[in-house]
């Protein structure tokens, strides 16, 4: 019972929270805003759009092929169709319950090219690790060339006051986590050392791998593209057509968070983005125009790839 209800709420707490944004957002415009915002949405240049959306399906053709390396090392051949479907229903599923898709992803290699489940998420988790490895560089990258306005806007935000008593609240938090990590024999404790272990294994055979740098080479080339896609997307609009790369790389982070931690950043990753642009004299009405430009075009190359693939899967391997 206490599974269902928390599934459900892991389903719609995220739906709710992105509602409730939108509307907000939405009563927070006058009619004048409005009426601007859909002469946006009326007079962007989509030329631009379907590119960003060829730079999305690259970035899932490279990931499908970068998966095939590490079941190649694990004595598994597999066929490229079969890993990017299941990539695909991967990133649809993933609109729905966070993160359900990498479960869905490992079901269907399963299914459909026999691959064990759990060496299937194996190479799953492996990948995020990468991935977030990758991720972080972004971070950093944005971090670094925005130091100066990312700081002003903390401050704006946040006395510095408070700013100094979260460090070290912060800080203490660190130093009792690692005294927990190490000294402690609680049984969440002992499970998430195991867990880890697994994770650094998976991690650490990526590098025993034959090929690893095309391995690596398709991790950096993914990234690129999901960047890219976002980049190009800028100058569908005028207004945001003069946006640098620096400035674009934070959207770029703020975006992708967005994404990462509610339900494929429905009703956030407009607002959110529209926050960090306005830090750069990008109107609020333009900056929500773009976020949801943004969002609308990938997540309906999302709903169109996982859907097709979910009608080729039997075709394509001829299951009856």
């Amino acid at each position: 019972m206490k599974k269902q209800i928390s599934k459900w709420l892991s389903i719609l707490l995220p739906i709710v929270l992105g509602i409730y944004l939108m509307v907000y957002k939405y009563n927070s415009f006058t009619e004048a805003q409005i009426t601007e915002m859909k002469g946006y949405f009326k007079n962007a240049n989509y030329i631009y759009i379907l590119i960003s959306l060829i730079f999305a399906f690259f970035g899932f053709a490279s990931r499908a092929y970068r998966w095939k390396y590490s079941l190649d090392y694990l004595g598994y051949k597999t066929k490229f169709h079969n890993n990017l479907m299941s990539i695909c229903v991967c990133y649809f599923m993933n609109l729905t319950i966070p993160r359900s898709g990498e479960i869905s992803r490992a079901v269907f290699i399963k299914k459909y090219e026999n691959v064990p489940f759990d060496k299937a998420f194996g190479t799953i988790v492996a990948e995020r690790i990468v991935d977030m490895v990758i991720f972080l560089v972004f971070v950093l990258i944005a971090f670094i060339s925005q130091f100066e306005i990312l700081k002003n806007y903390l401050f704006q935000k946040i006395p510095l006051q408070q700013l100094v008593i979260l460090g070290i609240v912060g800080f203490l938090l660190f130093i009792v986590f690692i005294m927990v990590w190490l000294y402690s024999n609680l049984k969440i404790i002992t499970k998430l050392k195991k867990k880890l272990e697994g994770l650094m294994e998976g991690l650490t055979s990526i590098f025993r791998m034959e090929k690893k740098w095309f391995y690596l080479f398709h991790s950096l080339f993914i990234w690129l593209c999901y960047f890219f896609m976002f980049y190009v997307t800028v100058f569908a609009l005028k207004e945001t057509s003069s946006i640098s790369v620096s400035i674009a790389i934070i959207g770029f982070v703020i975006g992708s968070l967005a994404v990462g931690f509610t339900n494929s950043g429905f009703g956030v990753f407009p607002l959110l983005i529209a926050e960090i642009f306005l830090l750069y004299g990008i109107s609020d009405t333009a900056g929500t125009a773009f976020g949801w430009l943004v969002w609308i075009s990938q997540t309906v190359l999302t709903v169109f790839l996982g859907t097709l693939s979910f009608l080729l899967f039997p075709i394509l391997n001829r299951i009856k």
